[in-house]
């Protein structure tokens, strides 16, 4: 699926700035980086929004028409919208990044048989993969800046390289007993393989699926016998099932704190370094590190993260 539009692209479409629509920040995101001043990125889905449930709107139609090219995650990231982006590909170039990453990397869905895991943004290291992705897409629509696509591809690979290396050194002190994250839906897998935690999410993969009583029971007393003391709430998912998880928790004498908010399937602010790719990993790690007992700078990696950390 992910480059069948390469055949469609044509060659009057090697003019610049492209036209380019994408998804969800993080695909937007690394268009701009690969980009550059070659291209122009809106992104159709913003700080707060779930894309698992989000349903295109009229205007979102409109942007997705007048565009030169599409870009997404796929992996069935944007379930409610595939069917239209599909549609999409047969006049014009749509390309699903997420799918140009080596399938035996990734992870299957729990929610959608014969699916994966669509989270990839969250392993640094598998997110080049569809960095690669982009940088193939925009070649085969501008051939003729293609070296500057390289380029700017291989600059910013290499600030996921310094991301993932500064996960590893964080999250590393997070004490064994307390390798354990909890946090509003399944998001997080990619990460927690690639740092030895373990991930437990209140819901599955997709947003869609709903956490019934039971499971709640069953996560309470896992932060009572595992003794965990910080659980996640998460930008784009309703804080309710992690609130419940609290006070189940307080209900048998156990103490669990919110240990702050995490950026899964949208990144923060526009204009702000969380509403970066990499800002919103590293405010991810950072606040992972220092809740459940590690040592991570306050500001994280860079020095750039807002107050509250």
């Amino acid at each position: 699926m992910i480059f069948a539009g390469f055949a469609l692209v044509p060659t009057a479409l090697a003019k610049t700035p492209i036209n380019t629509v994408a998804t969800v920040g993080m695909v937007a995101d690394a268009v701009r980086a690969v980009g550059g001043d070659n291209v122009t990125v809106e992104a159709l889905m913003g700080t707060g929004i779930d894309p698992h449930s989000y349903r295109q709107t009229r205007s979102d139609v409109v942007k997705l028409g007048r565009a030169d090219a599409i870009f997404a995650n796929g992996l069935f990231l944007e379930a409610q919208m595939e069917d239209l982006l599909l549609k999409l590909q047969e006049r014009k170039p749509v390309f699903f990044v997420g799918e140009s990453i080596d399938s035996a990397k990734l992870e299957g869905s729990t929610a959608y048989s014969g699916r994966y895991d669509p989270h990839v943004w969250m392993s640094p290291t598998l997110w080049k993969g569809a960095v690669d992705g982009v940088t193939e897409a925009l070649v085969s629509i501008d051939p003729e800046n293609e070296q500057e696509y390289r380029d700017n591809a291989a600059a910013y690979e290499l600030e996921m390289e310094k991301l993932a290396e500064y996960g590893d050194t964080v999250l590393q002190t997070v004490p064994q007993e307390h390798r354990v994250l909890v946090t509003a839906h399944d998001a997080f897998t990619y990460l927690g393989r690639d740092f030895d935690l373990e991930v437990v999410g209140i819901q599955g993969i997709s947003t869609n699926s709903e956490a019934g009583l039971q499971r709640i029971e069953t996560l309470v007393d896992l932060l009572v016998d595992r003794k965990v003391t910080a659980v996640f709430v998460e930008s784009s998912v309703s804080e309710r099932n992690v609130r419940a998880l609290v006070e189940g928790a307080a209900a048998k004498g156990h103490k669990v704190e919110v240990g702050g908010e995490l950026f899964s399937d949208a990144m923060g602010q526009s204009d702000t370094y969380e509403g970066t790719y990499i800002g919103m990993i590293d405010h991810n790690m950072t606040s992972i590190a220092r809740a459940l007992g590690g040592d991570a700078p306050a500001q994280g990696m860079q020095g750039k993260l807002g107050a509250g950390h």
